[in-house]
């Protein structure tokens, strides 16, 4: 009886991950289906030695091949480019200022929703396990860090959607989480010559 037990359960695994492996191709074929994107983004920052939230607000700006534009609103107004693993800082005069000794655990981040957002995770696989769960219509997709150094900074990244991405959490080993939920998320359109100059296009 054991070993019947035993097998069922082995079936049932595979079945399972067959699913979510099925899900998370849906997922990411309808991601990459929509390569040029805007969207409204509100976040949130909690820490545990903060009593309240830091939160912000502004638009991302994605587009495939090129990477992304964090344009933050209020409370304060700041353009950061993430193209690859590089990232940079607009500043007023519209100058890319290279960020050279950035955030490694950020960097990695922003490759990794790259990878999503283009439909090839190979290199986000690589570095992450993902459960998948949910339909194609509301989907959450959880990855946790494979290499040990990551793991002891970063706890997962859960990513959820439905036709688009619609939130980010972040949540880190020391009780830190990032929160990140998009709305009004809609085709880029006509970008703007700073934009299109951030993200090296012609």
């Amino acid at each position: 009886m054991r070993c019947l037990i035993a097998t069922l359960l082995c079936l049932l695994a595979g079945v399972l991950h067959a699913q979510e492996a099925d899900l998370l191709h849906q997922v990411l074929a309808e991601l990459a289906a929509h390569p040029q994107v805007r969207a409204d983004f509100t976040q949130s920052r909690e820490n545990p030695a903060l009593a309240q939230p830091q939160q912000s607000q502004g638009q991302l700006v994605f587009v495939s091949g090129h990477g992304m534009l964090w344009q933050v609103t209020q409370p304060y107004r700041e353009t950061l480019a993430l193209t690859g693993a590089r990232t940079a800082r607009i500043d007023e005069q519209g100058q890319l200022q290279v960020i050279r000794n950035g955030d490694r655990g950020v960097a990695q981040v922003s490759q990794m929703l790259q990878s999503m957002l283009t439909g090839q995770p190979e290199e986000a696989l690589r570095q992450f396990t993902v459960e998948a769960h949910g339909s194609p219509s509301r989907w959450t997709l959880r990855f946790s860090p494979r290499q040990e150094r990551m793991a002891r900074v970063l706890s997962a990244i859960e990513l959820s959607g439905d036709r688009y991405l619609q939130g980010i959490d972040v949540e880190m080993q020391g009780g830190e989480r990032t929160v990140i939920r998009f709305s009004g998320t809609r085709d880029a359109g006509t970008l703007s010559p700073l934009e299109a100059r951030a993200l090296g296009m012609p």
